[in-house]
């Protein structure tokens, strides 16, 4: 061409260089063809007008599809939109790959994007492009593959240290990074919040930096718009205060993506590659794509750790301390919450100091255990309001029936609305404690019963007298059942929840506890681990980490041990003289049907007793003495039944021997009767000669004590009694 020439127009120069040009219109959904474009897909060399499906029908579908994503891309980044294509004819077969290079532009009016762009066949792989073929062939399958499942692992992924973890080892297909780091914002700076293939110590310098610093992290966050740099010498050009930042790992390669949750830019992430990397529209696809799944992924693990960090909050202001060490006795206590939700329940457990002293000195203290209606917030609150009032009802000095009546009234006014549609209720346990007596006091608000295990590790649950839940009716009555903790013996309160859980009724889940109990040698603190282990395994005081697997129920376990005249609590029996298996139990005018609840508890003491027949008599005999004193008296009966004897530690025994009492308050004496065939009555004396090896009754200064005691029947070497 010669000085001073005309330019020549530009068709004719792209025609000379086989390229072909297009325009597509979004809103109107046309794409305009020149002569040489409409060759390039196959139709007649000469311009064309088409609608959508008319183009689309000339390339690969797959292809196709991935047009949008680029243009997308493309319009984020501000850059050229280039994609190859595979043209196909009438029969399916591709017949040509080209090329097409466009810049789109946004109508602020239609809010479409318009491209005008070239067309251009391929007829030479691009340099460097046979180890990952960057549009058609086994890399896109690949890349769907690897992008399937990055996002399942990041989505998996619980914490902010777990989602880094991931990141790092996402092995991208073809062009890996070798270094990671993600930055954070806090107000106006930049914060490390993690990084990958990078020494401790390293990320120093980009600590606390500014986000009007020349560096491209501190760049992308102030724009939202991606960094690429494919060269050292590109970015020494574009940053070169920072350089020498980055001049020290040796990397070639750059991308700076912004992680943008919801139109906000969160921060930024780093991908560095030790060998020279392009960048192609499909690379950076792959990339914008991974920065969006790990901004999502750190955004949940960033909620999930600060509801973590608000729940182990709330249960450390809401989970009381044990307080200091009571003489002569031990207390342990866990809380496992629910695995749903907020880490947090309407279960509780509490010990109180009463009026009259501290636990320290060996004044009287209250132990409370309880469970609120529902497993979320307003449970959870309503569960730190109750334990609140509990405490400042006892500590005003009131008996256990009157703080339970008092926290009825007061979680009744808290939950009851209008409709009574607000209305929640919750079982509580509360236990009044003599520490230099083992006196229980003990009222029940629709909780379980206690267990006792004894000296022996002979395990009963122990009955008491009970009322309905706090909060269903505030004029209810909770009657108070005294008990005596003998030396070495173990009260277990506990939540339905390590009783029900695992597809456990009441009845095998009181069987599971009774097993780990009966078993167990350890201290108290190691009794208290088993019995939440059997349930979900492995736990810590307070459950300071979620557990492994959901949970369906809170838990709360109290446990508390009387010292044994040794000192011990827990551990094992080797050699005890005399050892006692005591329970008692008072059976009011008004409750005959409690008789049968005796019946069950005398058959739990003797349950290693050698002779079936002897139990059955003893449960006979104790039966007709109950029954005597409600029918024949005005008054309550109490029964109290002790085992005595020796034992070696290796399952023997030796004359041991059962004693039953039953006192009552009235003077009357019972006297022998003749009864004839059918009488209905009159048979107990007769029954006290026949079974028992002694028997009496002994006038006390107000009322009288029946009694009747068995010795045990030897064991024959088969193994019969």
């Amino acid at each position: 061409m010669r000085t001073g020439e005309p330019l020549p127009a530009v068709g004719e120069v792209l025609s000379d260089l086989a390229t072909g040009m297009w325009r597509y219109d979004a809103a109107a959904g046309l794409v305009t063809l020149d002569a040489e474009a409409a060759r390039l897909v196959g139709l007649p060399a000469e311009p064309t007008t088409l609608t959508e499906a008319q183009i689309r029908s000339r390339f690969h579908p797959v292809d196709w599809n991935e047009v949008d994503g680029v243009v997308q891309l493309a319009l984020a980044e501000g850059t050229i939109a280039e994609v190859r294509m595979r043209i196909m004819d009438e029969n399916n077969r591709v017949v040509r790959v080209v090329r097409s290079r466009s810049k789109p532009s946004l109508d602020a009016r239609t809010g479409e994007y318009k491209l005008v762009g070239t067309l251009q066949e391929v007829t030479e792989p691009v340099p460097g492009a046979t180890a990952r073929a960057p549009v058609i062939g086994d890399w896109r399958r690949s890349r769907e593959a690897f992008l399937l499942d990055a996002g399942r692992a990041l989505a998996e992924a619980r914490s902010t240290e777990e989602v880094l973890r991931v990141a790092a080892g996402l092995s991208m297909p073809g062009f890996s990074p070798d270094g990671l780091a993600v930055f954070g914002v806090e107000a106006d700076r930049l914060t490390v919040i993690g990084h990958h293939g990078h020494k401790p110590g390293d990320e120093a310098p980009f600590i606390q930096m500014s986000v009007d610093t020349d560096y491209p992290a501190a760049e992308v966050v102030r724009t939202g718009r991606a960094v690429y740099m494919s060269s050292p010498e590109e970015y020494k050009a574009r940053y070169p205060a920072s350089w020498p930042l980055a001049a020290q790992f040796g990397r070639h390669s750059w991308a700076f993506l912004p992680l943008t949750v919801a139109g906000r830019t969160m921060g930024a992430w780093m991908a560095a590659f030790k060998h020279p990397v392009a960048f192609t529209p499909d690379e950076r696809s792959v990339l914008t794509t991974v920065a969006r799944m790990l901004a999502q992924a750190l955004t949940r693990a960033g909620a999930a750790e600060t509801e973590r960090e608000l729940t182990d909050g709330l249960q450390r202001s809401m989970m009381p301390t044990l307080g200091p060490q009571i003489p002569g006795m031990t207390v342990a206590a866990r809380y496992v919450p629910t695995g749903g939700g907020l880490q947090v329940g309407g279960d509780w457990y509490d010990m109180i100091q009463l009026p009259g002293g501290t636990p320290s000195g060996g004044g009287r203290f209250a132990l409370t255990i309880g469970d609120v209606q529902g497993h979320d917030v307003r449970a959870a609150g309503l569960m730190g309001q109750l334990r609140i009032a509990l405490r400042a009802y006892a500590a005003e000095g009131h008996r256990p029936d009157a703080v339970l009546s008092r926290a009825s009234r007061f979680l009744h006014g808290m939950t009851y609305g209008e409709d009574g549609a607000d209305l929640r209720f919750a079982t509580c346990l509360y236990v009044e404690v003599d520490p230099a007596t083992g006196t229980l006091e003990i009222a029940r608000a629709g909780h379980p019963d206690p267990a006792i295990r004894m000296a022996d590790r002979t395990v009963l649950m122990r009955p008491t007298s009970g009322g309905l839940p706090l909060g269903i009716d505030p004029d209810a009555d909770y009657p108070t059942t005294r008990l005596v903790l003998e030396p070495g013996e173990t009260m277990l309160l506990c939540t339905d929840g390590l009783i029900e859980t695992g597809g456990h009724d009441l009845e095998t889940g009181w069987r599971r506890i009774r097993r780990i109990l009966e078993e167990h040698e350890g201290d108290m603190e190691e009794l208290a681990d088993a019995l939440v282990q059997a349930v979900h395994g492995p736990s810590s005081h307070y459950a300071t980490g979620p557990l492994t697997d959901r949970r369906e129920d809170d838990i709360a376990v109290v446990l508390l041990c009387r010292a044994s005249a040794a000192g011990i609590c827990g551990g094992t029996i080797t050699s005890v003289r005399s050892v006692i298996r005591r329970t008692a139990l008072t059976i009011a005018q008004a409750e005959p049907e409690r008789i049968a609840g005796a019946r069950q508890q005398l058959r739990e003491l003797l349950h290693d007793w050698s002779s079936p027949e002897q139990v059955d008599s003893a449960v006979l005999l104790a039966s007709e003495m109950l029954t005597n004193v409600l029918v024949h008296t005005d008054a309550d009966a109490l029964l109290v039944a002790e085992v005595s004897g020796d034992v070696d530690g290796l399952g023997g025994r030796a004359g041991r021997r059962v004693r039953v009492e039953v006192t009552d308050a009235s003077d009357d004496l019972p006297h022998r009767r003749h009864p004839g065939e059918l009488a209905s009555s009159g048979r107990g004396l007769v029954l006290m000669e026949l079974l028992a090896d002694a028997w009496g009754v002994d006038p006390r200064g107000e009322g009288k004590s029946i009694w009747f005691e068995l010795e045990e029947e030897p064991v024959k070497e088969d193994g019969e009694a």
